[in-house]
């Protein structure tokens, strides 16, 4: 069943569980909502930013150490054929929040406003935040919000989450020892730090309010969203975390950059900078999982790991040293594979199988209704995901495949991009030529993009350009053909 925002708002009270038609459905909404004890499951949401599809063990990384996501893998799901929202921060965001994709959705590109903070989602957007408050869950969010600033119906506690502690704006979250933090409404100053140095690590503050949230709502169902602002430059780290680095035998160059407030911060050792951030993150996810365990939480709560968008390409992050996307083509900005192909992990302990993989296709705008199917909610109107439930419950028979994946993104040369199957198609300038030349690629074959077979298969090209046509909605905020906006 598909209801709109009006009608979903005057559903029920607050903390009802709202019906779900279909029996087969049903059935398994039913028992996948309920875990030890009938209580209704936790969902924890940790997202890495600009972290790259190979910057993992468990995705074939060799040089940094990820030992407690290694283990999320290893006790849960790994996707191999995952999509994050879009190429930058703020619109892979809102796709991941809104289940939309870049055709339909609010949010399609990091378009700056003034003090650093971005466009907001603008208010009558149903979020996911709000669909689990109306189920009666708590909900907190801790990290990088970047979808509003403070005073704008942006705001994450005006998007459906009680508790919000980070970097309201994605500017603030470039320094990892930014001078203030928001707490809710409340500017929080740190006046030991300076942009680029200080006293307090912001992203230790984010992970210790995680913790705290898991914590104060033991005894009640939760949804915790963690958008952690690492590896996203600037490289900074505590000495602790470096030192686990410093004996690597790593060629080093200096990074220059102009430093606070005006750019990303010089840096001495780029290479072991950039993987003790990664490693430092990853210890901080191992003590969410320590903490699920010691509060005998583990069995009610399905934690999901992934990234907004590939590895950057600049300021003293060395991609090709740490093989970042592997064979993948592009990094952050581009809606090449390496752009926007991420990784997914996701674990709950006697629900998904251990050490499983799936090649199930999938993007940011599924994550809404497969939580809607798991704690049974209405999925909203106009999503454009599919519940990949089915999928992280071990059974494939029921799981719902996508007709095509979309993206269309107006900055880095106007892009738009179809995943259709085993194809992917592409093209670029659409600002200046509303149908320019499509590449094709055949990602079964040739993963890298590097075949362009257009040419041979001008039935599929047709048929990605139609989809190009019909699910791009114009945009006066983020114009992509010519005349828009």
């Amino acid at each position: 069943m598909r209801i709109n925002r009006r009608d979903f708002l005057k559903a029920g009270l607050a903390g009802a569980v709202l019906p779900v038609v279909g029996t087969a459905q049903q059935a398994m909404t039913q028992a996948a909502a309920t875990a030890r004890g009938g209580r209704r499951p936790n969902v924890i949401f940790i997202l890495a930013d600009d972290l790259g599809y190979q910057e993992l063990g468990s995705y074939g990384q060799k040089k940094i150490r990820t030992p407690n996501l290694d283990r999320l893998a290893a006790e849960g799901m790994r996707f191999t054929q995952h999509y994050c929202g879009q190429a930058v921060c703020a619109p892979s965001r809102c796709a991941l929040m809104t289940g939309k994709h870049m055709g339909h959705t609010c949010i399609r590109d990091n378009r700056e406003l003034a003090g650093g903070y971005q466009l907001p989602i603008p208010d009558g957007t149903l979020t996911l935040a709000e669909i689990f408050k109306r189920q009666g869950y708590a909900t907190g969010c801790f990290g990088k919000w970047g979808l509003g600033g403070p005073d704008t119906e942006g705001h994450p506690n005006r998007q459906g989450f009680d508790a919000f502690f980070g970097n309201l704006g994605q500017v603030q979250a470039h320094w990892y020892y930014h001078p203030y933090v928001w707490h809710n409404d409340e500017k929080i100053d740190l006046p030991g730090n300076h942009g680029d140095t200080g006293d307090r690590y912001t992203h230790d503050l984010m992970a210790h309010h995680a913790l705290q949230f898991i914590q104060d709502h033991r005894d009640e169902p939760f949804f915790l969203y963690v958008p952690f602002l690492i590896p996203h430059v600037s490289l900074h780290v505590p000495d602790d975390s470096l030192a686990e680095y410093l004996d690597e035998d790593w060629p080093e160059t200096p990074y220059k950059g102009p430093g606070y407030p005006g750019g990303y911060s010089p840096c001495d050792r780029p290479k072991a900078t950039y993987a003790a951030m990664i490693t430092r993150m990853d210890r901080d996810i191992g003590r969410i999982l320590h903490l699920l365990k010691d509060l005998r939480l583990d069995e009610d709560t399905l934690v999901l790991f992934s990234s907004d968008n590939g590895t950057t390409y600049c300021c003293g992050v060395d991609y090709d040293f740490f093989d970042s996307v592997g064979p993948l083509r592009g990094l952050k900005g581009s809606l090449y594979e390496g752009g926007i192909r991420v990784p997914l992990i996701a674990r709950w302990p006697g629900r998904i199988r251990p050490g499983s993989t799936t090649d199930h296709l999938s993007a940011f705008w599924d994550f809404v209704p497969t939580c809607c199917e798991l704690i049974g909610a209405p999925t909203p109107d106009g999503t454009d995901g599919l519940s990949y439930l089915p999928t992280l419950l071990g059974r494939p028979d029921q799981q719902q495949g996508h007709d095509y994946l979309y993206w269309e993104f107006r900055s880095y040369g106007a892009q738009q991009a179809v995943r259709l199957g085993r194809w992917k198609g592409y093209r670029k300038n659409v600002h200046k030529d509303p149908k320019p030349p499509l590449e094709l690629y055949d990602l079964r074959l040739d993963i890298g993009e590097r075949t362009n077979v257009a040419a041979a298969h001008p039935g599929i090209v047709r048929r990605i350009e139609q989809i190009m046509a019909e699910a791009h909605t114009p945009s006066a905020q983020f114009p992509l053909l010519p005349g828009e906006g």
